[in-house]
């Protein structure tokens, strides 16, 4: 491309724009903004100067009340898309295998330790804090704090009260995990 072809491209591009939407500018509008809050793609065209000054002075929620802005602000929270309860919604029936599988391999690894600990138990005698800590998390002795933390916090998301629907077992044993992690906490700090 010459530079003569650059220039004149680059002069109809310039011809192209519509004037600036401001009064009394003669400006090319090379910049959109939104023409009204319920208007989001009506757009009106300004030069540099103008759509810094219309942006400036510009207010989404000006005529909106205190419950309208806040309902507002948490539908763009999630995108104004729905949301649902954890585990349920549209793709929740096509996950249930994989997540049965995936607690069907937490519920093994935990009787793993468990029996590991009743054998441990068995050769060693009584159980120390850390122990029964240990225990109520499916984990063995001398295990490191990144794995406790990382079990715990699986623990806590399989049995916290949204994902169990309420169950008050499953709330029990969230309580004894809670209280077990703090246990191990305060020995390893």
């Amino acid at each position: 491309m010459s530079r003569t072809d650059f220039f004149s491209k680059a002069g109809k591009e310039e011809a192209s724009f519509p004037c600036c939407m401001h009064e009394g500018c003669s400006e090319p509008g090379r910049f959109k903004a939104p023409a009204e809050p319920g208007r989001m793609r009506d757009y009106l065209w300004f030069c540099l100067e103008h759509v810094r000054a219309y942006n400036a002075s510009w207010n989404y929620h000006r005529d909106m009340s205190e419950s309208e802005i806040e309902a507002d602000r948490r539908r763009a929270h999630f995108w104004d898309r729905p949301t649902w309860r954890l585990g349920s919604g549209p793709g929740a029936k096509l996950h249930e295998a994989e997540r049965q599988a995936w607690e069907f391999a937490g519920f093994e690894r935990a009787r793993r330790h468990q029996r590991a600990n009743e054998q441990r138990r068995q050769r060693h005698g009584a159980r120390s804090e850390e122990e029964k800590a240990l225990n109520v998390l499916g984990l063995e002795l001398h295990t490191d704090f990144t794995e406790i933390r990382r079990r715990y916090r699986e623990l806590v998301k399989r049995l916290h009260p949204d994902a169990t629907g309420g169950d008050k077992q499953a709330e029990e044993r969230l309580k004894r995990v809670t209280q077990a992690y703090a246990t191990l906490k305060a020995l390893h700090a």
